[in-house]
């Protein structure tokens, strides 16, 4: 134990997006007296392979016995052999011990710099590296479905996955507990708008999440995220897609399945993510899952 609170680091992976109350974690960490503490996961023992993994010391609930880097062979956990603990990129240090960990790591020639591969298991050898198990952290508001949400989007296919976590009918990305909102600045946008309602001519947007200042006129949009300042115009058609800030759409176009990236401008009657070689020929990139993306401010031409 501590006598004085420390200096506290919290340090965050950037591909990440999760939900997560840092003073519970920064609680546990100054009673543990750790070094470093890890926030992690739990995922099914059979996806083990596709993360960093921590295993428990058995004579201590919360001290790291290994830090494994996507093991084949791992071992699941106590109290639920069909789960391992993912470590998600969250780290917290007392800054003191933080600062000592990478000056030490400067020296060493044959370290890769990397927190996950060489200064947590560095902490691990010494005996100073602790676990947060996130399904203890206290969310309220929160249920079973949206606890302890937490998305690596380190991907092209995970960016895209997470973006339509917020748009399912019951998100486990829940933008909508007011228990615990998400403060952010959303900028000096007007309502979204929605116009004309003639046969055929309908201004309107379905399973699908719409910022401030998007304008719908007369086009359809389904199951899709749109960013503030997006332009939909009549009769194009957008399905399965993101569009972030400032896209336009132009008339009888269509997009599928596709992010386009800031300021692009769809000329009218052109396609997107309908046929993927014709994408490429235009220098978009398609993923292995089909999904394309345009970059930002990028010319698209018929």
């Amino acid at each position: 134990m501590h006598d004085e609170k420390p200096d506290i680091v919290v340090v965050v992976g950037a591909d990440h997006v999760y939900r997560m109350d840092f003073s519970h974690m920064v609680e546990q960490h100054i009673n543990n007296g750790s070094g470093v503490t890890v926030a992690a996961i739990r995922q099914p023992i059979a996806l083990a392979d596709q993360f960093g993994v921590i295993e428990i010391d058995p004579t201590h609930p919360h001290r790291i016995h290994a830090f494994l880097e996507k093991p084949k062979d791992a071992t699941g956990l106590p109290d639920s052999p069909g789960e391992i603990l993912a470590s998600m990129g969250i780290y917290v240090f007392d800054a003191d011990v933080l600062i000592d960990a990478v000056t030490r790591d400067a020296e060493h020639e044959g370290s890769g710099r990397d927190m996950g591969g060489d200064i947590v298991p560095d902490f691990v050898r010494r005996g100073m590296a602790y676990v947060y198990d996130v399904k203890d952290n206290p969310i309220p508001g929160s249920t079973d479905r949206d606890h302890g949400y937490w998305r690596d989007v380190g991907t092209i296919d995970s960016y895209y996955d997470a973006q339509m976590d917020l748009i399912s009918v019951h998100p486990v990305f829940n933008l909508y507990n007011y228990e615990w909102p998400i403060y952010t600045d959303h900028g000096n946008y007007p309502p979204a708008k929605f116009v004309f309602g003639s046969e055929g001519r309908v201004g309107e947007a379905l399973d699908s999440a719409v910022s401030p200042g998007v304008v719908i006129s007369g086009g359809h949009v389904s199951h899709s995220v749109l960013s503030p300042g997006v332009q939909v115009h009549s009769y194009a058609k957008v399905t399965d897609s993101v569009l972030l800030d400032f896209v336009e759409v132009g008339r009888n176009a269509t997009i599928h399945r596709a992010i386009i990236d800031k300021h692009v401008i769809v000329p009218p009657g052109v396609s997107i993510g309908v046929d993927h070689q014709n994408d490429l020929d235009r220098g978009f990139l398609v993923t292995d899952s089909g999904i394309t993306v345009v970059g930002k401010s990028q010319e698209v031409r018929p």
